[in-house]
């Protein structure tokens, strides 16, 4: 089924939605406890948010495969397949005069944080940050709709510093900045998982937009309507639509933030002149912790299986790719099926060389668990051998926010810890009958 918002989405959690009737204040206190959320822990609504009543903040949505799987209507084991064949179509986004986003608007606010529970994640962060502001706009030169998840500051009044790194938004705004002319852009916050995911799903001048993605993932089309101040559409079922500007020639500086490297990282930024805000009544503010497993899930879906895509596309018997928990998409694991040595190691190459901001690449053979860190593990001491199965590039493109490279260049890594061929690498296994009698009797007992 499609969710047609937030809302739908998180009543249909049930049990896996933890509710915090707890007073909590956005500055520490609530990151505080995403932060310490265990692996595979339900949704959290905070649902007393101090210094803003009636207002909600929904966090570590979609922490799980398994939420995913549901927000994009599949099964935890199809999601892979799913992502990809849905966003190779588009289902085309449509007007709409019903905007429940509307119900409360702001024009020209004198100061955001009087009206938004805008979270302060980390001790050193210079001042409360958005993280999951899913950026619209469109290029001034082509008229083409662009959305993305930009990090943005809150310095105080209606201005934002907006960290604008990568593309297409990145373009739109030095092709506004080369007339002289701000770059209207609306920020959505509160929309449902498909269309956060769409946000960050690569996507050319050729083939359907974001937004038709989204539509996609859904399932059905996602209803636009005008913004209030700015030339720009903007989901109509979202919580909180953000209006403004961003000016041209003006640089501030933003940061330190606890980056989703799981480091402080400053900058200096173009800056948001914000121009409205609305909303909906009692509305549900989204919660992004930085280096948290909501990231890891996001970048793993989107970033990932578009890679998993490319790679499949060039080798034959890719059969899988998981980027690495808690590296900010850095590392991947990658199983093969039946791959010669030789094609393993162009795999690596390729794979190094795609994304930017992979620098570590394992590829495994598919009887190992890729999700699985021991089985990743033991591949790697049972099948590697450092002098004869890496691969070392050098020379390259390093990431802006890796700490490591310090914005220079880096170097990257490919391990090959797929198997040989005789029999000393056969697998330890348990008869699949008494293995299907310990899982019930597992389940029996509770543990299953």
């Amino acid at each position: 089924m499609s969710y047609t918002d937030l809302r739908a989405f998180l009543s249909d959690l049930g049990g896996d939605l933890l509710r915090i009737e707890r007073a909590f204040e956005p500055r520490h206190e609530m990151a505080a406890l995403l932060r310490a959320m265990p692996a595979k822990s339900p949704a959290v609504l905070f649902e007393n948010v101090t210094g803003y009543p009636g207002a909600r903040v929904a966090g570590n949505l979609i922490a799980s495969r398994r939420r995913m799987a549901l927000a994009l209507g599949t099964s935890e084991d199809k999601l892979s397949e799913t992502y990809l064949q849905r966003t190779r179509t588009g289902i085309a986004p449509v007007h709409t005069r019903q905007a429940p986003v509307k119900e409360v608007v702001h024009a020209a606010p004198a100061d955001l944080l009087s009206l938004l529970p805008i979270l302060t994640h980390y001790e050193k962060d210079a001042a409360p940050f958005i993280t999951t502001g899913m950026v619209l706009c469109r290029d001034p030169k082509t008229e083409r709709r662009g959305m993305g998840i930009h990090r943005m500051m809150a310095k105080g009044g209606n201005r934002l510093g907006i960290f604008l790194s990568n593309p297409p938004l990145s373009q739109f705004h030095a092709n506004a900045e080369a007339d002289g002319k701000p770059l209207e852009i609306a920020v959505a916050l509160g929309v449902e998982p498909a269309i956060l995911v769409a946000s960050v799903v690569k996507s050319g001048p050729v083939g359907p937009d974001k937004m038709a993605i989204a539509g996609a993932l859904r399932g059905a089309p996602v209803e636009m309507i005008r913004a209030e101040t700015v030339d720009v559409d903007v989901p109509a079922r979202a919580e909180i639509i953000i209006e403004g500007r961003v000016l041209p020639g003006v640089r501030e500086p933003e940061g330190p933030f606890g980056e989703n490297t799981g480091y402080y990282f400053s900058n200096v930024s173009p800056v948001v002149e914000v121009t409205a805000v609305t909303h909906r009544r009692d509305f549900i503010y989204p919660a992004l912790c930085p280096w948290t497993e909501d990231v890891d899930t996001l970048l793993s879906l989107a970033a990932g299986t578009e890679l998993l895509g490319q790679l499949r596309s060039q080798v034959a018997g890719v059969a899988d790719l998981d980027l690495t928990a808690g590296t900010c998409s850095f590392s991947a694991v990658i199983s093969v099926s039946k791959a010669k040595p030789t094609e393993v190691r162009r795999l690596i190459h390729l794979a190094l060389t795609m994304d930017r901001r992979l620098k570590l690449v394992t590829v495994v053979d598919d009887d190992v668990d890729i999700r699985d860190p021991r089985e990743v593990a033991w591949a790697l001491a049972t099948r590697f051998q450092p002098d004869r199965d890496t691969v070392i590039l050098s020379g390259m493109e390093g990431y802006v926010i890796d700490p490591s490279c310090g914005g220079a260049t880096g170097s990257r890594i490919g391990m090959d810890a797929t198997r040989g061929s005789g029999p000393e690498f056969d697998r330890i296994t348990i008869p699949a009958a008494a293995a299907a009698k310990a899982r019930a009797v597992m389940a029996e007992l509770g543990q299953g």
